[in-house]
């Protein structure tokens, strides 16, 4: 039988078959073999006469299906329409990137020779569990298995990712900087007097007051002013004997001591300056004020008697006045001796108070666990009042230039704190670093990194989690001999 006949034939075969299907499509009749003919006498799909590329090399690793979908097989295999699978060679690229974000293969001569001879040894999980496969495979999210090639288990510490799966994580990479570091330390305070500018005024003997001057609780006074006026037997009785004294050495005797007596009764020098001037005894003394400051208290009253030892008035000078803030104890290591700090006023909005930490209290109270940091304040305007409540900020961080990465690019697990250098080409190696103050969004480095480098600020996690798997994988002990299509011992 000639061609042409035979060619009539199969024609006819096929019309009769699409014919005969039309009309029993409605009742789902199937023909048999009719698929079998449609693909012996119609033309391919561009995607099954698809040839293999020229450069490929190498073994063939896996069969794939001739459309393109996801199907693989270890071994030659044919589709349901009798159809052979491809074969990929172990040369040609793998990668489940969309074609257009796969880069084009520029490479030639040597290169693209070395290129070509890699080996593919394995795939393997791509969430980290301990799982291989020798053929593409998907888990059971639809996640591709990542392939493995000889040569890049050489290195346990460096992560190698496509250009299109760092697009799609968002990887992102930030040079290592030197800067300071400053962090505010805020916390409450309360305002408190200057123990050492604080004074009572009182006699060193038993007193009678003689007059109170028209002084309050709260008013200001100066150094000298008159407080009270006194009448002490015993200040009397010790200034007639200086008199007696003075008299005498005009006369060539030796003086005494009743000018030691009177200092030591506290009459002030100008009282006793005044008695051998004028060679007088005072029937009353006059006690005035040792310093400048406002009154605190007042225990006096006119005609009262004080024995000695009574406080008669309570004075604190307020030009200087402390800020006690109450630091918890994680941040007693940020805070050091003169570190600036700023105290706002909770009745004065907008109001700022500026100053510097002058002490470290040395003990941590045990019901808060905070400790009292003093800041000393200039007040020559008198604005803060004794026991107000305040808002401080303590200014804290390193004095000078540090290395430094955003918080973002260091992972701390608890038992180590790691960064991801960026080592470029999709490079990317896993460094464990010694880590110091952090403040503004930054974190200082002691150890691990240079100046320069690039770190991984998103996504480090992802690689992270890349590194710990190609780290259990190389446990695993997968054989690099082992082919695909065999099965893993």
């Amino acid at each position: 039988m000639s061609r042409i006949p035979l060619t009539a034939l199969a024609l006819a075969t096929v019309t009769a078959a699409g014919a005969a299907g039309y009309v029993a499509g409605t009742r789902g009749l199937v023909l048999p073999g009719l698929d079998r003919l449609h693909h012996a006498f119609m033309p391919r799909s561009p995607v099954a006469q698809k040839a293999e590329p020229a450069a490929a090399a190498g073994p063939i690793a896996y069969w794939r299906h001739p459309d393109g979908a996801p199907v693989y097989a270890p071994e030659p295999r044919k589709t349901e329409d009798g159809r052979d699978f491809l074969p990929v060679r172990a040369s040609e690229e793998i990668s489940f990137d969309p074609p257009a974000a796969r880069p084009a293969q520029t490479k030639a001569g040597p290169a693209a020779a070395t290129e070509a001879e890699r080996k593919l040894l394995y795939y393997r999980n791509p969430m980290g569990l301990p799982d291989t496969s020798p053929v593409p495979k998907k888990d059971w999210m639809g996640m591709d298995y990542l392939p493995v090639y000889a040569g890049e288990e050489a290195d346990d510490k460096v992560i190698r990712l496509s250009p299109g799966r760092i697009q799609r994580s968002g990887v992102r990479s930030q040079a290592v900087i030197r800067q300071a570091i400053s962090r505010p330390i805020r916390v409450p305070g309360s305002v408190q007097l200057d123990e050492r500018r604080v004074s009572v005024v009182a006699t060193r003997s038993d007193a009678f007051i003689q007059e109170v001057a028209p002084i309050t609780t709260g008013d200001r006074v100066a150094r000298g002013d008159r407080l009270v006026r006194i009448y002490s037997p015993e200040i009397t009785a010790a200034s007639a004997q200086f008199v007696t004294e003075l008299n005498a050495a005009g006369r060539g005797a030796p003086e005494g001591g009743a000018r030691q007596r009177l200092e030591n009764l506290g009459v002030q020098p100008e009282i006793v300056a005044e008695i051998e001037r004028t060679r007088k005894v005072p029937l009353t003394i006059v006690w005035s004020a040792p310093r400048d400051g406002i009154v605190l208290e007042r225990n006096v009253v006119d005609g009262m008697r004080m024995a000695s030892g009574d406080s008669l008035f309570r004075l604190a000078d307020i030009s200087t006045i402390w800020v006690l803030a109450d630091v918890p104890e994680g941040d007693l290591a940020a805070i050091r001796i003169g570190a600036p700090a700023t105290v706002r006023l909770r009745g004065r909005p907008g109001t700022e108070f500026a100053g510097k930490v002058g002490l470290i209290y040395p003990q941590v109270a045990e019901a808060t666990r905070t400790t009292k940091v003093r800041i000393e304040i200039d007040n020559r305007a008198g604005m803060l009042l004794p026991n107000m409540y305040a808002d401080v900020e303590i200014g804290s961080g390193e004095a000078g230039l540090v290395l430094a990465v955003p918080d973002s690019a260091v992972i701390d697990t608890g038992t180590r704190r790691v960064v991801i250098l960026d080592r470029g080409e999709g490079r990317f190696e896993p460094r464990e670093v010694a880590v110091g103050q952090r403040g503004d969004g930054m974190v200082a480095i002691s150890e691990g990194v240079s100046e320069g480098d690039r770190v991984v600020v998103s996504a480090n996690f992802l690689i992270d989690a890349e590194s710990n798997l190609k780290a259990a994988l190389s446990g695993l002990g997968v054989p690099a001999e082992s082919k695909p299509g065999e099965p893993k011992p």
